[in-house]
């Protein structure tokens, strides 16, 4: 580790409030403009830098109690402009459809973190075909945000599973049919670039365009945006990185990457994290581990306070310095 970063491992572990500190930044709330539901830890697949730990096995399901009390919250406050539905795969939830469709009723924009293959595959555990999918999302103009690792089959399968990436071809095209990613549409397709390893991601911009070509001469495929997400040193991820001897040298590379002005535009500041049992983190990640925004008592759904919320102290941990490192990471993609 460099000398000028001494100071930010205490005890074994990697400070980054001291990181901040340094560079006189404290990273208050902004806003709340998007309010991100992980509804379900049910996936149909176990990828290998899914920091959620999702799977088939999960079983975890937001109940439609809390899914109404999300709506409430998105009904009276207008601020909130975004609803951000995650998962596991967000559409094993068996009331996905009706939180689309009501969210939709409010006016408010609806995304969702859509893994493509779920389209061709089902419901692994009841087999019940999603293949209305890219209809449904067409109907209700949800913006559609999916991970593609990359262009070319071997590196996708390597980190998401055999066939991942023949299977979400295929389900780009049932998309593009019908209107996702063409210049003339309002219907967006976004795709989401995760390394295939311990490394940060290259330039977002140079990256899109690589993907923009390679997808359209191979394949024939649109697609609006590309956004890089660096993988965060948490939960199975970690366990990689901690199993092959390479967790320090990664954490020594985020640190050394600290970018002061990709810290301003973390996504925490405008965003709060709502789990599939109603409880409040400043981000999906704070949410994996276990990170939830207290006021004098655990904030949940239930006991919702924008007021409050706003003058919240953003938690922060070493995993934070996967945000800010480089051109910065966020869900939606960069933030430099």
């Amino acid at each position: 580790m460099r000398d000028n970063n001494s100071a930010i491992i205490q005890n074994g572990k990697y400070n980054f409030q001291e990181k901040l500190t340094k560079n006189s930044l404290s990273l208050p709330p902004s806003s709340i403009e998007t309010l991100q539901v992980n509804i379900t830890l049910k996936c149909n697949q176990a990828c290998l830098h899914c920091h959620v730990d999702s799977s088939p096995k999960r079983t975890e399901q937001m109940e439609k109690i809390t899914v109404d009390k999300c709506l409430e919250i998105l009904s009276n406050h207008k601020e909130i402009k975004n609803i951000d539905i995650t998962g596991g795969a967000p559409e094993l939830n068996p009331h996905f459809d009706y939180l689309v469709i009501e969210a939709k009723k409010l006016d408010k924009h609806v995304m969702v973190r859509h893994n493509l293959t779920i389209t061709i595959d089902g419901d692994p555990t009841t087999g019940e075909s999603k293949k209305y999918l890219p209809e449904f999302y067409s109907k209700h103009s949800v913006e559609v945000i999916s991970s593609l690792p990359y262009y070319q089959e071997y590196f996708t399968d390597k980190q998401r599973g055999r066939g991942v990436f023949n299977k979400s071809i295929d389900s780009l095209k049932l998309l593009n049919d019908q209107g996702y990613g063409n210049e003339n549409s309002d219907l967006k397709l976004d795709l989401v670039y995760n390394p295939a390893g311990a490394f940060l991601p290259a330039s977002q911009q140079s990256l899109e365009q690589d993907f923009k070509k390679e997808l359209w001469e191979k394949f024939g495929l649109k697609f609006n945006n590309l956004y890089t997400i660096t993988n965060m040193p948490i939960h199975r991820f970690r366990e990689q990185l901690e199993r092959l001897g390479n967790y320090d040298e990664y954490m020594e590379k985020l640190i050394n990457a600290f970018n002061p002005t990709a810290a301003n535009g973390v996504m925490c500041r405008s965003l709060l994290s709502v789990s599939y049992d109603g409880k409040l983190f400043d981000c999906d990640f704070n949410q994996m581990l276990g990170m939830q925004i207290y006021n004098i008592e655990p904030m949940t759904v239930f006991n919702f306070d924008i007021d409050l919320l706003l003058k919240r102290k953003i938690r922060f941990d070493s995993h934070c310095f996967g945000c800010t490192a480089g051109n910065g990471s966020s869900c939606g993609g960069a933030t430099v």
